[in-house]
């Protein structure tokens, strides 16, 4: 690896402020924490020099101007911004900051798009044939503009060769991490973690949003209760018969209720819940399969393995592989 990492992190009005500011902080502290070894230098590319208003209408510095950079970058990093309409945001795509980012991609080692700068990538064509992410608000304007691009809204970030692509906002600070990771490995990842008080743990194979944050907030408070019981009993009976007289209602009535204030039925989110706190346990501890699914109230490891290619088509074993944080 190059002793002097150089990183580009492209700006132009109305960008995302986190979306520049994270992964900076991120990369100077992997410095401080290493006394300089890493040696990242951080520049900021816009159309031209000087101030640049950001969305938080906070003003930055370009350092260069975009015909001002040469010469090999060691990351292109690519932030986004967005257009608020009366349907939600729309991601915003500048022709010219796409020519450039276009252009100028061979020169990186490594691309990333941070929140909605996925859309810029993939204007740009470097997103085709691949997996990607992006904020999950603008995932299916991003699909719907390139079927060539494999979007999966779920992820916190997506890595396909040398092109990653983040989730929204804070998710940017969790990719930096992976890069540092990456670079310098994982204790010195896990030294910035804690200087910036992060959870390190945050894989890219994780949800964007935890099952009970994902599901819609309900106007039954019991429900709401039982939502809490069932992450935190997770080895219980949370069968529909069961949870229905938890709720002294018949199961019928209990299965009408729970949907019309979740969105699914109890079975699917029982289950959902569980494979949440299964991934967890895959990524962070190395429990054998049968006393992992019994903690997650699967019963058996082959329940587990159907539930997980159920909902993520994938097994215990190659997620574990994929997604295992070593300490």
């Amino acid at each position: 690896m190059p002793s002097n990492r150089r990183i580009v992190i492209v700006v132009f009005p109305d960008v995302d402020l986190l979306d520049v500011t994270g992964p900076a902080e991120v990369f100077a502290l992997a410095n401080r924490e290493t006394e300089g070894r890493a040696g990242y230098q951080v520049q900021l590319a816009g159309p031209s020099r000087g101030a640049v208003t950001t969305a938080a209408g906070v003003r930055l510095l370009a350092d260069l101007a975009f015909d001002e950079v040469s010469g090999v970058l060691d990351t292109l990093l690519v932030p986004g911004a967005v257009d608020l309409r009366p349907q939600g945001p729309v991601a915003r795509v500048d022709r010219d900051v796409v020519e450039w980012v276009r252009v100028t991609a061979p020169q990186a080692r490594r691309v990333a798009s941070v929140c909605v700068g996925a859309h810029l990538l993939a204007a740009a064509g470097l997103l085709d044939g691949k997996r990607a992410t992006t904020h999950w608000s603008t995932a299916a304007q991003l699909a719907a503009e390139h079927p060539e691009v494999t979007v999966d809204a779920d992820p916190i970030f997506v890595r396909s060769g040398k092109v990653w692509t983040g989730a929204g906002i804070s998710a940017c600070m969790d990719l930096a991490l992976a890069m540092v990771a990456e670079d310098l490995g994982e204790q010195v990842a896990l030294a910035v973690a804690r200087q910036l008080v992060m959870y390190l743990k945050r894989q890219g194979g994780q949800s964007q949003f935890s099952v009970p944050l994902s599901r819609p907030a309900g106007s039954r408070r019991d429900i709401e209760e039982l939502r809490t019981y069932i992450a935190e009993h997770l080895e219980a009976d949370l069968s529909t018969v069961a949870l229905a007289g938890r709720m002294a209602l018949s199961e019928r009535h209990f299965a009408r209720v729970f949907r019309k204030e979740t969105g699914t039925s109890p079975a699917s989110y029982v289950e959902a819940v569980r494979v949440e706190a299964a991934r967890r346990l895959l990524e962070s501890t190395d429990q054998p399969l049968d006393r992992l699914a019994a903690a997650c109230g699967f019963g058996s490891a082959e329940t587990l393995h159907r539930a997980l290619r159920k909902q993520i088509d994938t097994t215990p074993a190659a997620y574990r592989r994929r997604f295992r944080t070593t300490a």
